[in-house]
């Protein structure tokens, strides 16, 4: 399988960082309210969508600004 190439890095990162993380965290909070049910897959999956839509985007406007800050306060070697 052919892979893509490094200059889409700026944008597969914040894509698959909020992929996964969205994923994990509306599928606790959906399972902590409804408990393990049919209805929860439904529910996560609706949650799920919603969240990612918020939280890439954001992620490709954040990510730079955070990298920013964190050299103010992490040293280089």
């Amino acid at each position: 399988m052919k892979k893509l190439s490094s200059r889409y890095h700026k944008y597969a990162l914040p894509l698959g960082t909020s992929f996964v993380m969205t994923f994990l965290v509306t599928g606790v909070a959906t399972w902590r309210v409804l408990g393990w049910d049919r209805a929860m897959f439904k529910m996560w999956f609706s949650s799920w969508m919603i969240a990612w839509a918020i939280a890439a985007p954001t992620m490709f406007f954040m990510m730079p600004m955070v990298r920013r800050m964190l050299l103010h306060i992490i040293e280089d070697k």
